[in-house]
């Protein structure tokens, strides 16, 4: 038998054999796993719900106020008679020639007529029927036919026009009330307001375009008392006589003009401001014509922005009687400066007939005030 410390010694002995053997070998390393296919992106085909704003204010949609003002703005058919010119020499059908309808036949020739038919657009301004369009539109013509939203046709007569400022009234008679639109003040309209148009584009029928105001006062040649707003909405031709509107609904001008070398929309339309077109309309529905002011008086041309300056008058005229002389200087009148002869002209046309205006006028370095009574407007005045 071994001692206890026999074994013991044999015990140490056994784990100093173990701690001091030679480590196994370490297990090779796992092979490194494939790296992952690139991620493929895919764009979702989910519908936003919603999303924020970059324009705080402004309209999201135009419909609320289309579905307003459309029913009262018209489409204008004009149809008128022009003879076609034939050569001088009628050439008779031989199976006509000697019988008793060769005379008919060459009445028939010199008769034959074409009939022209255009298109325009208008606005119902009252139940009754009264529509506002332009002087253009309807021309001399023979024939107006008026198109409501709804497709029904109504034959129109005109009850006046007034060639200066290309503002027309037509009427239809229709057996109820119809829809109408009212009147917005232009004065308050400022560049980069919004505007909706509407017209009849091409003869295709009620449309609407969107847009600003992109400049005021244009005077683009087409009259003495130019004063456009100018708009940036799509107007091509058969918009002429349609309406803009403010965001209220209410017309604030007459579409009238636009600037194209190609005929169709480049973005520069022009529109008479309200302020202008609803005198002119309750004139022409009270008269049939315009009576305008007149004073009598040749102006100068002036960029100083300080008055007019009269270079003439007429002896028979108003300015005569007033006792205003060549060389005045017309710095304000009825209390409001003049800056240019059109303020000026446009300012006394708009006078009735009769009535009496108050001249701020600058002679010889002297500020004198005089009370003129304005006249009527010969149909070939200037001033």
């Amino acid at each position: 038998m071994r001692s206890a410390d026999a074994q013991e010694q044999e015990a140490n002995t056994n784990i100093v054999k173990q701690s001091t053997a030679p480590a196994p070998a370490p297990a090779p390393a796992p092979a490194p796993a494939p790296a992952p296919a690139p991620e493929k992106h895919i764009p979702s085909d989910e519908l936003a719900k919603t999303s924020p704003l970059l324009v705080e204010y402004g309209p999201l949609t135009f419909s609320p106020l289309v579905k307003k003002v459309v029913p009262a703005v018209v489409n204008i058919a004009v149809s008128q008679n022009v003879p076609i010119k034939h050569p001088k020499k009628i050439v008779i059908p031989p199976s006509v020639r000697g019988t008793p309808l060769e005379k008919e036949f060459r009445q028939r020739q010199h008769q034959q007529q074409q009939k022209i038919t255009e298109a325009g657009s208008g606005f119902i301004v009252d139940p009754s029927g009264i529509i506002v369009t332009n002087t253009h539109v309807i021309g001399d013509s023979t024939d107006i036919t008026v198109s409501l939203q709804d497709g029904t046709q109504f034959p129109a007569s005109v009850i006046g026009n007034d060639s200066l400022t290309d503002i027309a009234v037509i009427k239809i008679n229709a057996p109820h009330p119809l829809p109408y639109v009212k009147w917005g003040d232009s004065k308050k309209v400022e560049v980069g307001d919004w505007i909706l148009t509407t017209g009849n584009p091409f003869g295709l029928g009620s449309s609407v375009t969107a847009g600003i105001v992109s400049a005021r006062g244009r005077d683009i040649g087409s009259g003495p008392f130019d004063d456009f707003l100018q708009l940036d909405a799509p107007m091509n031709p058969g918009n002429s006589g349609g309406p803009s509107f403010n965001l209220a609904g209410q017309v604030i001008a007459l579409n009238t003009a636009i600037v194209s070398p190609t005929g169709s929309s480049v973005g520069i339309g022009f529109g008479i401001p309200s302020e202008i077109v609803a005198p002119i309309v309750t004139q022409l529905c009270k008269t049939g014509f315009i009576d305008r002011g007149w004073l009598g008086v040749t102006l100068g041309d002036n960029d100083r922005h300080d008055g007019v300056r009269i270079v003439d008058i007429d002896a028979k005229g108003p300015a005569y009687d007033a006792k205003i002389k060549v060389g005045d200087r017309i710095e304000m009148i009825n209390s409001q400066h003049v800056d240019t002869v059109r303020t000026f002209m446009k300012t006394v046309a708009m006078a009735h007939p009769g009535s009496k205006i108050e001249l701020q006028i600058k002679r010889n370095k002297r500020i004198i005030n005089i009370i003129a009574t304005v006249g009527h407007r010969p149909k070939d005045a200037d001033n």
